[in-house]
This record gives C-alpha cells, sequence and structure tokens, in this order.
C-alpha cells in the first residue's frame, strides 16, 4: 500500500511538472511570435518577455529570435538568471510639496500661486511597453482660496427688469462672498447679438435705438466688457448702473461669443490663477457654429481674443463658436460656468451642461431677485466635486483612473475620474496608471499633465520609454565575433549591419539564394532543402517556427519535432513521454511507441491477491487470460461455466446426506475440498472473510432444500460448511382443500341464482311498463262496448222500397 502512494505521488509531481511546463509555455508564445531580431524587439514585445545573452545560449537550428521568450521559460531552457535582460518601469517624484493646511480669517496671507492643493506636483514615469506604472494623487480643497467672478449679462430687451436688479449686485455679493473668501474679485460684461442682418434691424433709427415706442435702449452690440475684475463692489454697482438695454430681432441671443472672449481675452477680463466662475445669465436661447451663414458669415471662430476698448469687433466677420469649441476654451483657462436661466430654458441648458464640465445651472427668477443665492449654491454644487482631466496622450499612451473619495467610497463616476460631496478641508486620493502599449519611433520623451477641471494647479509627468536594453550600450560595433565586422555584437548576438544576414552577419543579401550554399542545407542522398521545414540561410538551416509555439522544429537539416511523435488516446506519448526528434521517451513504468502501455501490475490484481486470478497475464496494465473461457478485468468471469454451487451440489449432497447422482463414486469424485456440518444457515460463515466465499441455495433429489458455502483460501485449499438438516417440504392438508372446493361450488351457485332472480325482475318490470304506457295511449269508442257483440243480426234488401 505504501508503495502504490509513493508512485501516486510520483506521477502527481510530474504532472504537476508537465502543466506548469505548457502553462511556461504558452505564456511566452506572446514573446515567441514577436519573431525579435534585437533585445530592444524583445522587451517591447510584453513585460513578461525577457533576452538571454549567454553567448552559447542557442542550439542548432535555432534562430536568434528564440532569444526571447518568457522568463520562465528562457529558465527552464537553462538560461543563467544573470544572463536574462529583463528591464522593468519606475517611477520618480520630483516635486511633493504638502496639500496647504489654513483657516479663513487666520493671519497667515499667502498669495495664490503659494496655495496648494494636488499633490504630488512632479514626476517622472520610466515606462517599459505593457507594464503599468502606478501612482497616486491626493487633492483638499483649500479653506479660503481666493475667487475670481465674471457676471456675463444678456442685455436685450425681455432682461429690462433683470438689469435694475444686477445694479446692486456688486455688493450684496461681495458680503455673501466673504463668508467663503477673504479674496474674491467681480467683474460685469454684456451682450445682445451680432450686429448684421437678420439679428437686428439694420436701418439707421434701429441702430440708434432698437426698441420701439419712447424706450430708450442702447445701440446692439455683440459683447462689452463692462468693468474688468475688482475687489470693489461699489464699482461694479455704479458701473452696471450706467448700462441700459438695447434689442435684437430673433429669439436666441449671441451669447456664445461673449463666452469665447470672456474666456480667451485673460488679460483684458484679469483673470488670475484661482478659482475662476462664469456667470451666464439670460431668458433665453443661444446660437451656434453654422447659424452665422443666415447673416452671410461662414468663417469658423478663430478661438482668438478680438476686444478693442473693451468691445468685440469681429462678430460680423466670425461665425459663432461651436460647443465643442467652447468646452476646449473654458476648459484650457480654468473658467466653471454657472448658467442662470430662466425657466422656460432650463431642459436647453441641463443639456448644454451636460456637454461642459464643471459647469451648473440655476433657476433664474423672472427679474432675476433670487440670483445671489443661485450664484451661492452653484458654486457650493461645482466646488463640492472634482474631475480630473489630463491633456493629450502621446501615441500609444493609454491612462486610467481609480478614485477613493470620502468616507471611503471608490466613485465610478467618470471612469474613476469624480469626487463628490467634497467639503472644505476634505482630502480624496486618485490612483493613476499609465501604460505605453508601443514605443514611440525615436525614443523621445513625452510629457503629460493632469489637473482637476476648475482648477489652475496640475501634476506635470514626463515620460521615458524604455525602449532598448542595457546590454545594448555595451555592444561591440564592427565586432570580429560577427564575421569579421559585419555587425555589432551585443546582447550575445550580433546585430548585423545592412546588407547582411545570418546569425553571425556571415553572408550579405546577395548570396542568400545561392545553390552553393543550398547544398549545405540538404542531408545525404536528399532533394529537401532544411527537410522542407526551414530555410536555408548562409549554409545553415533555420527552422520554421509554428502556429502552436508548443510545436517546434530542430536539428541540424529541421528534421526532428516535437509533434510526430505516435499518439494515444489523442495525446502525444499517450501523455506518459516526451517526444524527441519524432521518437517518445517514455516515462518510468511506461513503454511502447507511444508510452501507452503501463508496466503498473496493479488493475491486474484479483480479490484472492493473485494476478488475473491465476489464469492469463497482465500486459500493459491488462489481464490476457489464457484460458479462453475466461473473461473480465481479472479472468474472473465464465459464461460457459457452471456456477460454482451448481458445480459442486452433487458432491456435497453425497457427502453430507449420501444421496444424489453421485453417490456412488463419492469418494472418488468428491474428495477435493474439506467438508464441516453447522447446525443451522445461522452458523454458516457470513460475507468479510478474506477468502472468497459463495452462499449457496440447492435441491436434492428429494425434493429438499439444502444450503452450504463454498470458499478457497490463499493456499487453493476448497473448504465446504453445510447446514446439517435439509428443509423438506411438508405435504398438503386435504380437509382444508375439499372445504374449500364445496365452499366455493355453492358459493358459485347461489351467486348464479341470484344473477338469475335478478334478470327476470329486471325483465318484468320492463314488460309491465310497457303495458302501463300500451294503455294509457289508447283511445276508445264510448257509444259501444267494443267487447260486447249483439246476438241479432239485421239485414236490409236494397231492393225494397217498402211497399
Amino acid at each position: 500500500m505504501a508503495e502504490t502512494n509513493l508512485t501516486l505521488l510520483t506521477w502527481a509531481g510530474i504532472l504537476c511538472c508537465l502543466i506548469w511546463s505548457g502553462s511556461a509555455q504558452q505564456g511566452g508564445s506572446d514573446c515567441i511570435k514577436a519573431n525579435a531580431k534585437s533585445c530592444g524587439e524583445c522587451i517591447q514585445a510584453g513585460p513578461n518577455c525577457g533576452w538571454c545573452k549567454k553567448t552559447d545560449f542557442l542550439q542548432e537550428g535555432e534562430p536568434t529570435s528564440a532569444r526571447c521568450d518568457d522568463l520562465a521559460a528562457l529558465k527552464s531552457k537553462g538560461c543563467p538568471e544573470q544572463d536574462i535582460e529583463n528591464p522593468r518601469g519606475s517611477k520618480r517624484v520630483l516635486e511633493d510639496r504638502e496639500v496647504t493646511n489654513r483657516k479663513i480669517g487666520a493671519a497667515e496671507k499667502l498669495k495664490p500661486e503659494a496655495i496648494t492643493q494636488i499633490q504630488p506636483q512632479k514626476l517622472v514615469l520610466q515606462l517599459r511597453v505593457g507594464e503599468p506604472q502606478t501612482f497616486s494623487l491626493k487633492f483638499k480643497r483649500a479653506e479660503d482660496y481666493p475667487i475670481d467672478l465674471y457676471y456675463l449679462m444678456d442685455l436685450s430687451y425681455s432682461m429690462k427688469d433683470d438689469l435694475e436688479n444686477v445694479k446692486s449686485l456688486g455688493t450684496a455679493l461681495m458680503r455673501e462672498m466673504e463668508k467663503i473668501t477673504s479674496d474674491f474679485r467681480i467683474g460685469f460684461g454684456s451682450f445682445v447679438e451680432k450686429t448684421v442682418m437678420p439679428y437686428i434691424s439694420t436701418t439707421p433709427a434701429k441702430l440708434r435705438n432698437p426698441c420701439t415706442g419712447d424706450q430708450n435702449c442702447t445701440s446692439p452690440f455683440s459683447y462689452k466688457n463692462v468693468l474688468s475684475l475688482t475687489s470693489e463692489g461699489n464699482k461694479f454697482n455704479e458701473l452696471v448702473g450706467k448700462q441700459h438695454i438695447s434689442g435684437n430681432l430673433d429669439s436666441p441671443e449671441g451669447g456664445f461669443d461673449a463666452i469665447m472672449q470672456v474666456a480667451v481675452c485673460g488679460d483684458q477680463i484679469g483673470w488670475r490663477n484661482v478659482t475662476r466662475l462664469l456667470v451666464f445669465s439670460t431668458d433665453a436661447g443661444f446660437h451656434f457654429a453654422g447659424d452665422g451663414k443666415l447673416g452671410g458669415i461662414v468663417l469658423p471662430n478663430d478661438g482668438k481674443c478680438h476686444l478693442e476698448n473693451n468691445m468685440y469687433t469681429m462678430s460680423h466677420y466670425y461665425d459663432y463658436p461651436s460647443i465643442a469649441h467652447l468646452v476646449q476654451k473654458l476648459s484650457e483657462n480654468n473658467i466653471q460656468t454657472i448658467f442662470a436661466v430662466t425657466e422656460e430654458f432650463q431642459a436647453v441648458y441641463k443639456e448644454l451642461k451636460n456637454l461642459i464640465p464643471k459647469s451648473a445651472v440655476g433657476t433664474l427668477s423672472s427679474n432675476s431677485s433670487n440670483v445671489i443665492q443661485l450664484i451661492i449654491d452653484a458654486y457650493n454644487s461645482l466646488s463640492s466635486e472634482v474631475i480630473l482631466e489630463n491633456s493629450k496622450l502621446p501615441k500609444g499612451v493609454t491612462i486610467s483612473y481609480k478614485s477613493y473619495c470620502k468616507n471611503g467610497v471608490n466613485d465610478t463616476q467618470e471612469d474613476g475620474r469624480k469626487c463628490s460631496n467634497i467639503s472644505i478641508g476634505d482630502e480624496v486620493r486618485f490612483e493613476i496608471n499609465v501604460t505605453a502599449n508601443e514605443c514611440p519611433k525615436k525614443g523621445q520623451n513625452e510629457t503629460i499633465k493632469i489637473k482637476p477641471l476648475g482648477f489652475t494647479e496640475e501634476v506635470e509627468i514626463g515620460l521615458q520609454f524604455i525602449c532598448e536594453c542595457m546590454c545594448q550600450s555595451e555592444g561591440e560595433p564592427n565586432s570580429p565575433a560577427c564575421h569579421d565586422g559585419n555587425g555589432t555584437f551585443e546582447c550575445g548576438a550580433c546585430r548585423c549591419n545592412e546588407g547582411r544576414i545570418g546569425r553571425l552577419c556571415e553572408c550579405s543579401t546577395d548570396e542568400v539564394n545561392s545553390e552553393d550554399m543550398d547544398a549545405y542545407c540538404r542531408r545525404e542522398n536528399s532533394t529537401e532543402i532544411c527537410s522542407n521545414n526551414g530555410e536555408c540561410i548562409c549554409g545553415q538551416c533555420v527552422c520554421k517556427k509554428r502556429e502552436n509555439t508548443n510545436e517546434v522544429y530542430s536539428g541540424k537539416y529541421c528534421e526532428c519535432d516535437n509533434f510526430n511523435c505516435d499518439r494515444s488516446n489523442g495525446l502525444i506519448c499517450g501523455g506518459n513521454g516526451i517526444c524527441k526528434c519524432r521518437v517518445c521517451e517514455c516515462f518510468p513504468n511506461f513503454t511502447g511507441s507511444a508510452c501507452d502501455c503501463s508496466l503498473d501490475t496493479t488493475p491486474c490484481l484479483a480479490a484472492n491477491g493473485q494476478i488475473c486470478n491465476g489464469r492469463g497475464t497482465c500486459e500493459c496494465g491488462t489481464c490476457n487470460c489464457t484460458d479462453p473461457k475466461f473473461q473480465g478485468p481479472t479472468c474472473e468471469m465464465c459464461q460457459t461455466c457452471l456456477g460454482v454451487c451448481a458445480e459442486h451440489k452433487d458432491c456435497v449432497q453425497c457427502r453430507a446426506f449420501d444421496k444424489g447422482e453421485k453417490k456412488e463414486t463419492c469418494s472418488q469424485e468428491c474428495m477435493h475440498f474439506n467438508m464441516t456440518r453447522v447446525e443451522s444457515r445461522d452458523k454458516l460463515p457470513q460475507p468479510g472473510q478474506p477468502d472468497p466465499l459463495s452462499h449457496c441455495k440447492e435441491k436434492d433429489v428429494d425434493d429438499c432444500w439444502f444450503y452450504f458455502t463454498y470458499s478457497v483460501n490463499s493456499n487453493g485449499e476448497a473448504n465446504v460448511h453445510v447446514v446439517e438438516t435439509p428443509e423438506c417440504p411438508s405435504g398438503p392438508d386435504i380437509i382444508p382443500i375439499v372445504a374449500g372446493v364445496v365452499a366455493g361450488i355453492v358459493l358459485i351457485g347461489l351467486a348464479l341464482l341470484l344473477i338469475w332472480k335478478l334478470l327476470m325482475i329486471i325483465h318484468d318490470r320492463r314488460e309491465f311498463a310497457k303495458f302501463e304506457k300500451e294503455k294509457m295511449n289508447a283511445k276508445w269508442d264510448t257509444g259501444e262496448n267494443p267487447i260486447y257483440k249483439s246476438a241479432v243480426t239485421t239485414v236490409v234488401n236494397p231492393k225494397y222500397e217498402g211497399k
């Protein structure tokens, strides 16, 4: 038993090794398929690919690309770990200032550029193709952070009553914002529409006063910067109080022109590198790119500043900007937009909000009386969420985000870029993965930037690509090892100069197809070059690669392979050996051309401990029965043989009871077993003993049942145990049988009489019912009795006339 367990453990170990080897080979398939000619090409094939720079690593017939494989596969092929080139990526933080911690109203007064809300600020990532580099980015909202707010208002005629409420907005908003920040500035701008038909009336009178009746309105204009950003709320009230309503013809307004100029004219508006808010107030829709064609304007908006004397001067020349163009410029300039619009246009601007990151929509009352509360609510909404964005990525570089927000919540919004419900002083963290999927053509370094939308702070990330191995810098140009200096010997192999090929650069491209070279690639008495399994390059066979990387051609003439051996059960070498040069090398305890013959005799052991019950030989783990009448896994079955019980019935009968067919010859034919008498069936041997045991029940010549058991011990001795008293059947009891027959006859007679009587009653009742029915249907003549017939007969003579 211990020997069997040891065998099982051995096979389990071999199987595990095979599985590991197969998985390692399969893992290295991408490395092999890359067909890398140099170490640099190899490490770009995948993050698990390594290059063996050991000089004598390759076997005969193997190409240079065989040096590139999975790390585990290289070690299993005999490449020392110190000779495997496997550079890994890394990260290095260059600037890592802690986020700012301070309270509002503190004596410490920091300049905006000295406040830090994002960490780290600068780092370098060394990227290997396919291997992601991960770093953590921390963001914390600083308390008392400066805010610039620019109020951009629609001054079309429908906003007349709104203007009156905005005139006192400056000082009132200053008081409210002091609760949030001690450094607040406010500015004001207004817009109407492009000054061309059909947006406005171009008649001289309407250009002077576009309003009807006695309304005193100002001339139409596209956009005007009334007040650059200032900390003086009174000045805001003063200048806004001097503004007058204007007018236009169509309902949509030219607000997009104004937003574009506010975004790109940073110097004139006075934006600082702080939180920038743009409040866009209107009660109408908007024109966008393409609408300018109505006025004959076809040039796309150039996204540049065109303010002269604080007036937009190119509205008649450039079309309205597109939404995408606005998104780009607002994002570039870190401006967060608050759309303060009336209830009627809520749906339109909410759709626009979905297209513009870091924007909010508030419902403006009909006269703008709630504008301050609207701004406060929108600011709190915008500042309570952080959304990361990155600059344009170099070709082949991908980036992914995972957020760890407030209270440990992992937010899945915006693909992990966003955290919501952030209060002042809350700290959130993002895990960022940067992966290079290919090397730049020139291998140059790149820089990308990541920043929270609406904030000026950003993380600068330098990308350095690992496209070459360290050993390539140690290469020897024009090395003698590369056929008289026809290549650079690097990383254990030759990188051939232009025009040279071969493992050692021994041939020029003009000599590749030379017939003289082909002669070295043919076996004796063969016309096949490289056995049709490879190419002859410079007089040497370079074997083909199979689609299945586990299958390999080898040998000087590529005459060998590891996949054309005999198979068993669909497996090469039956899974019990290794195919080497088309011949199976079997594991221990296996033999045969397909290693399908097991030398283990355990399956042939019968229950009695004999091999094949002594009736055959064990071949390849299967019994080959020598006596053809025996069958079964251990030659235990005989279809044409009598059963054990029937075979020994007569001998047991004659020896135990001195009767039966063999009574006369019992002493000659029936002495081959030992017999033991027992009192009852309970005393017979029961199953569970080590010897094979058969329980028998047979009839003797007197129709009595007798019971016995037959068993054969390990020494081949037969033993019979027989119950000394047979069970004979008793005679029948006559009286009950006769009584039963008589009773049965009587009961059957009574039953027949009852049935006859029942049938007669039914018949009589049917006849009587029929009579009653006919009686009811009869119609009698009541004039005479139909039963009475008179004795007198009267005859009339027809000729008699009574004379």
